[in-house]
């Protein structure tokens, strides 16, 4: 099925699609830092830099499916929590104008978790109501990356909507059983790593693995306010989009309690505590390790794989469309059969 991705960043939800047979024909993202690691890594893929706003919807190739995580910072927890207020929290909008004009067979939408939060509530009934509105039976759920073979708690909500057309209610995946450790992510992963050049530089091709280095520099007393350390046998925190953020590598102690939101690094180990790597984070994330990020900055790198819908979540979630749609179709296809078979008259 071909499809089209909005929002696409460095392409973790298209590469997830691709990896359950799906063809992104086609892609947007308006951020400049983020296009050479895009097209060098899909490179079948037509990318327009246009923001969205700029898009009309004739220019967009016919397709089966439309993807994508409109910004989240609108609704983050960790932001102003502005949501639909916020230019970038209507850029939902712009999605829904262009799955109106389009009418794919599905959508998926992706987004943080805090706008499940009360004061969005009401903006959140409205976006859904848009979603029916445009013709899609819709689901909606909370799901958590850790639950279906990533490395990482990372709670995201995902709407997904089926044509009405098509007959039936899309079903989300059933959580996996097993969990997949930070040992297991990156393990092998400990003894290669380089910190970041001065002002925090990339290494570029001096990196022995691509992209396996960290961000260099202090830690804020918010940072400092929480463990930032999970065990080897551990999922990870969230990967988050600012590098200064990004936890802290399992090799390190549990940050030692002090007081109320302040913790301290173990004294005596204070060599072990640095920040994961961008290719940790990237594993984290489940990027294959032959996906390289471009970039100048190290901060960008962060970005670019914070910012990203886990692969193999995403992967999961696209087995389950294709799955669910072939079978309506199949189930369709078999009825349609009946009718002509029973409009034969036997002599």
């Amino acid at each position: 099925m071909n499809i089209v991705s909005f929002f696409a960043g460095a392409g973790g939800l298209d590469l997830g699609f691709q990896k359950a047979g799906f063809k992104v024909i086609w892609a947007n993202e308006f951020d400049n830092e983020i296009w050479e690691t895009y097209e060098k890594n899909h490179p079948n893929t037509k990318l327009d830099r246009r923001s969205i706003t700029e898009i009309d919807e004739k220019e967009v190739p016919d397709c089966e499916g439309i993807i994508g995580g409109p910004p989240c910072q609108s609704w983050s927890e960790a932001g102003a929590l502005r949501g639909i207020n916020d230019k970038r929290g209507q850029l939902f909008f712009e999605f829904i104008r262009i799955l109106e004009a389009k009418q794919p067979k599905f959508f998926l939408a992706e987004n943080v978790s805090g706008m499940l939060l009360n004061r969005h509530s009401e903006a959140l009934i409205n976006i859904k109501n848009l979603f029916k509105n445009a013709g899609y039976e819709l689901s909606f759920k909370m799901l958590n990356a850790a639950d279906f073979g990533v490395p990482q708690d990372r709670k995201r909500v995902f709407f997904v909507g089926i044509r009405k057309d098509l007959g039936f209610k899309f079903q989300f995946p059933k959580p996996l059983k097993n969990k997949i450790s930070l040992e297991q992510a990156i393990g092998d992963l400990r003894d290669s790593v380089v910190p970041a050049r001065e002002s925090n530089k990339t290494n570029q091709d001096n990196c022995e693995i691509p992209n396996h280095e960290y961000m260099i520099g202090g830690f804020s007393s918010m940072f400092m306010s929480r463990n930032r350390v999970r065990c080897w046998d551990e999922q990870s925190f969230t990967i988050q989009a600012g590098g200064r953020h990004a936890p802290l590598h399992p090799q390190a102690p549990k940050m030692k309690f002090i007081e109320q939101d302040k913790r301290e690094f173990v004294r005596g180990k204070e060599h072990l505590y640095r920040r994961l790597s961008v290719r940790e984070c990237a594993r984290i994330q489940t990027f294959p390790d032959n996906f390289k990020f471009y970039y100048t900055n190290i901060a960008v790198g962060y970005k670019m794989i914070g910012n990203a819908v886990p692969v193999i979540l995403a992967k999961h979630i696209a087995e389950s469309i294709k799955q669910q749609i072939r079978q309506s179709e199949s189930k369709s296809a078999l009825t349609e059969s009946k009718m002509e078979l029973d409009k034969i008259v036997v002599p």
